[in-house]
């Protein structure tokens, strides 16, 4: 359904009743519809991904709205201090307060949605120019791997199988490049060069594509898996991604989430596939890295992301510090 510029929804006339009985709680057809495109935009710009956590966004303010008797056209600044309020001080289903993450990344849905709205002429005003998100607090990597403990989940895997020589080649390429889980299980067998030791990331995170270097060890994992391993898993089938399940299908996130937490048993931290991420970035700083060379590796839209990780160092430095100086402690 079109909304014409020149009757916009959200006309400056007063605010309209809430409505009751049974219009109350009921999406109305224009919602659905303006919801139905929003997300069809999402889609064409963004990660599936992305494309959920905008949407979810507008489906928790869209109930919010249902209880109070409200549609989009509905809404004013008010409104959305409202909500903005509502979140700040509702209970999650497990007991807990949203965290601040949480609360921004549901009012960036609502806001992305209205500016959408704005852009197509449905609207004449936004009611969201005034938001302002909460502040997330810029925290410093959880958990960063030792190279030893780095060597104990490399060599975890038994190198005799072809799941094994999978897993290894997995393991070796998270460590090498800092990939995201997503960009890892979307590669392809021709966005690998293992001769000349070069990934090709097709379709990253905001949808950028980047080349990053491998390492020796990850370029010859890669080359063992493909010899040994993955025409064993992939059968008489034919799959253009480089890695596969046990019985030649796709891998998904959670899978190989599982395989790496696995292989992490013998660590005595909670390692997950974006711990390599942290760890590669760490250890590439410490090892004199410029910072920019790190942006790139890790597909950092602002050098402000990855800037976090001189953090980590700084930490570092504290802590030897106050164990080593003689008035450190």
């Amino acid at each position: 359904m079109a909304v014409s510029s020149s009757n916009p929804v959200n006309h400056l006339s007063e605010k309209p009743p809430f409505r009751h009985g049974t219009q109350q709680g009921r999406v109305s057809t224009r919602d659905e519809d303006l919801a139905r495109q929003y997300e069809e935009s999402l889609a064409s710009r963004f990660s599936p991904r992305s494309v959920e956590s905008y949407t979810a966004g507008l489906r928790a303010f869209r109930d919010w709205l249902l209880l109070r008797g409200q549609c989009f056209a509905d809404v004013r600044p008010a409104d959305l201090e409202a909500y903005q309020a509502y979140l700040y001080a509702a209970q999650k289903q497990g007991g807990g307060l949203y965290a601040v993450s949480s609360q921004a990344l549901l009012l960036l849905g609502v806001r992305s949605f209205y500016r959408f709205l704005c852009r197509r002429s449905y609207l004449l005003f936004d009611p969201s120019a005034g938001l302002e998100l909460p502040k997330v607090p810029t925290r410093l990597p959880r958990v960063i791997l030792k190279p030893h403990e780095v060597r104990r989940i490399l060599e975890a895997p038994d190198a005799a199988t072809p799941c094994g020589l999978r897993d290894r080649a997995m393991l070796e390429t998270l460590y090498a490049t800092g990939l995201r889980v997503s960009e890892l299980t979307h590669i392809q067998l021709d966005h690998v060069d293992t001769g000349e030791r070069l990934l090709r990331v097709v379709q990253g995170k905001g949808r950028k594509d980047r080349n990053v270097p491998l390492t020796r060890a990850a370029a010859v994992a890669i080359d063992e898996y493909l010899i040994g391993g993955r025409p064993k898993l992939l059968g008489p089938r034919s799959r253009p991604e480089l890695f596969l399940g046990n019985f030649g299908q796709p891998l998904s996130r959670t899978i190989v989430g599982r395989l790496v937490k696995h292989y992490a048993a013998g660590v005595d931290k909670p390692v997950t596939c974006h711990t390599f991420r942290h760890t590669v970035a760490t250890h590439l700083l410490r090892g004199g890295a410029d910072i920019r060379h790190i942006q790139v590796l890790l597909g950092h839209r602002s050098l402000a992301t990855t800037e976090r990780y001189t953090r980590v160092e700084i930490h570092d430095l504290q802590r030897a510090l106050e164990r080593a100086h003689p008035r450190g402690r």
